[in-house]
Formats: structure tokens, sequence, C-alpha cells
């Protein structure tokens, strides 16, 4: 039977096997010509697949065990690469630790959502990748390395996109537990927020800004700040009275608690409650992440677009991501405003808008989501990548071969 990714979008080609354990993954690994790894399935395309030949694998980690070790003295905590980030946050609470950050859908595999880049919101928070100290890898021979920080390959290996090996345990960066509280804001008009857009975007540890680009404005503000700050006022919008969901009609109790009502981190920092299908689930994504200061200036284009995106779009978001320094990060080297797309699961439509999106986004240095919907190829990114030339030397060395490589690989490094 034909299986697919999560938003029922893609359609795997090649074979799957379920490994039980890091030593069947490594004996897989080392007999396949070609290998992919699959996480929680939440990319949009064919990243994870192999489609350009009959005899790759692909190999699920689903029946690999959740494990989280706590090492107080350092604060970090060594978890498997295939564990769901709910899960491992649910461990971390019960031991009196946090993470400083978690994407708005807690469903997703840490190793997955590490290697492409993923992020929360917040002025001062790096994406997901930020908190990692070290990777333990499966490579192209079935040997595990250790890769730590302040190794010479280290801001390479990251952000990785697979090519490097399949990923089995992730040392976290853990912090004491906190709690936050989240109040969500409505009718921020377009003048309000040209007005004091960096007051806006830091007017809590985390935010998001829910859109359709009409000329309504900002639709919805989430803001997610920690208990002992001071709660955040949104000045020129409203305070919502009930939960909201940021699409239209979605269900509210698959969302997190709102209201202002203190909670622990876990439960305020996603969008949405690990128990729930979340977003919508029929749909598809895209994201551009460009340099901060442009945030104005790719507003203004996109709202000039609103009338072709509407037909198409569910809804629009827009976060930061403080800057870091893996290579192939989409926040690499600047602080930067994420514009993210929740399109109708109607492919050819939305790969027909696309390209009009790009070609208003790119030239303000915008890179794409590496897991989510784009047609950019290795022309338009490699100037957005200063560092690309740097990983792909760093692939020659570990895979060689290119037992990890795919045609989605090919398209965006070259």
């Amino acid at each position: 039977m034909a299986q697919t990714n999560w938003a029922g979008s893609h359609t795997y080609r090649a074979r799957i096997e379920r490994v039980r354990s890091v030593e069947h993954l490594q004996e897989v690994v080392a007999a396949a010509p070609r290998v992919r790894a699959l996480g929680s399935r939440h990319s949009f395309t064919d990243l994870t697949d192999i489609t350009d030949t009959d005899d790759g694998v692909l190999v699920s980690l689903v029946d690999l065990p959740t494990t989280v070790e706590v090492d107080s003295s350092t604060r970090t905590a060594r978890v498997t690469g295939r564990a769901a980030y709910g899960d491992v946050a649910t461990r971390l609470q019960a031991a009196g630790w946090a993470l400083g950050n978690l994407a708005s859908l807690p469903h997703i595999s840490v190793a997955g959502a590490v290697a492409t880049g993923t992020h929360g919101s917040g002025v001062e928070n790096g994406s997901l990748a930020t908190a990692v100290t070290s990777l333990d890898i499966v490579g192209p021979g079935g040997d595990v390395c250790t890769v730590s920080r302040g190794d010479a390959d280290f801001e390479g290996s990251v952000v990785s996109l697979g090519a490097l090996g399949v990923v089995t345990a992730v040392t976290l960066e853990v912090e004491p537990t906190y709690d936050l509280r989240q109040d969500v804001w409505t009718g921020l008009s377009w003048e309000a927020l040209a007005a004091g857009v960096d007051t806006v975007l830091g007017s809590a540890y985390s935010v998001s800004l829910f859109t359709r680009w009409g000329d309504a404005g900002i639709d919805q503000v989430w803001l997610k700040s920690r208990t002992d700050d001071a709660a955040a006022e949104l000045r020129g919008a409203l305070r919502a009275t009930t939960t909201m969901h940021m699409l239209e009609g979605g269900a509210t109790e698959s969302v997190t608690q709102q209201g202002g009502v203190p909670g622990p981190w876990l439960d305020r920092l996603p969008h949405f409650r690990m128990e729930f299908t979340p977003s919508r689930g029929a749909e598809l994504q895209s994201e551009y992440l460009l340099p901060r200061e442009h945030a104005l200036l790719a507003v203004e284009r996109l709202r000039a677009l609103g009338g072709l995106l509407a037909p198409v779009l569910q809804v629009g978001e827009l976060r930061t991501v403080a800057a870091d320094g893996h290579w192939l990060s989409s926040s690499y080297g600047h602080d930067v405003l994420a514009l993210h797309f929740t399109w109708l699961r109607d492919p050819q439509r939305v790969y027909a808008v696309l390209p009009v999106v790009e070609a208003a986004l790119l030239p303000l240095g915008a890179r794409p989501h590496w897991g989510k919907c784009f047609t950019a190829g290795v022309r338009e990114l490699e100037p957005l990548y200063p560092r690309l030339p740097d990983f792909r030397e760093l692939r020659e060395r570990v895979d060689p071969d290119r037992v990890f490589g795919n045609a989605f690989l090919d398209r965006v490094l070259g």
C-alpha cells in the first residue's frame, strides 16, 4: 500500500524499511546503495524520498525508543533523533527542565526539524538548530560518528538536509522549567504595523502575526510571554476574549491555551496541542526567511499580491528568528522575518503562484524553508548561502558516493 507524507501531498516511491535498533539501521545503511531517513513525515515535498533509483531504501525510525537523558551539570539532554518534540518536552517537564523554544507543531521529530532549520519565533530566539550541542550520525558505511559544538564540521552538519547521514541522537541545551502565558489580539492595521514593526515583533518572548494579506491587515497576533515578564500590550489592536484559531473554521480545541492563563512552557510555546491534528492537515505550506531590515518592504510586496494569493491561501504567518552560524540555515548570518503560507492542498494552483512570490521575496535575500514548498533551484539559492561551497566540500568528504543523495538535493545543492 502506498504511503504518503503527513499532509498527503507526496506519495513515497522508494521502499520503506522500519528499523528496530541503531544496529539494525547500521546494517541497512551499510548494505543499501541509496538511503534517506523518514522522521515525522512533515516535509511537503520529495526532500526525504528517493525517486531516481529502484534500489534505494527509506529508513523509518518510528520503532526506535524515545529516550531523554538529562545532564544537569552541563544543562543538556541527549534525546533520540526520531523522538517528537512534544514527547521530549513532556519528559523534560517531568524532570524539571525545559527547552528554550519550540516550533508551532510539537508533533515534528527532533532530527528532522533540526536538519531543515525549523524554528519557532522570537527576536532573541534562534532556530531549533541553535540548541544542538552534538549529533550522533550513522554515515554511509554504517559507522556512527559524533559531531560536537566546537568541531570543525559542526556548523555544517546540523542543518544538513539529511545529506550527511541518519541522525540517531541529538544533544540539546536545556534550562530549568518555566511558565508562559498566551494572549491573542485582533485587528492590527497595516498602518499600525508599519508605524511600529520592531515594537510589535518584539512585544513578547514569542510573537506570531496571522494575515490573509487583504485590506483587513493583521487578523490575529499571538503573544507568548514568560510569566516573569510584564504581560504584553498591543496598541492599535483588541484583546481577544474567546479562544481563536488562525484558520477560518478551525477547531479551537486543537490550539494551546490562550486568554493569558499561565501554564508550563510546553503547553504554550506551540500553537497546537500534541493530541490533535495540527493546523488543518489537508494543506501545503511554504515559508521564506529574509533579513529583518526588509520586513516592511516584504509586507508591501505581499500585500500587492493579495488578490493572487487569496484563492489558494488559508492563512499567512509572520514570525522572527535570531541569526545563527549554521551554514545551510535559513537564518544564517541574519536576524530574519519568516513569512509562512498555509495553502490549500492544491499543488497545481499553489506551484503556479510560488514563482511570483519568489520573484517578490528572493531579491530581498529570502531563503525558502527546506522542508516546505518552493520552486527555486541551485541557481537562485547559491547566492543566498555564502557557505554553500563549504557544505559541498564537507559532503564530498563525508559521502562521496552520495549514499544519502536524492533528486531534491541535486536540485537545490547542485
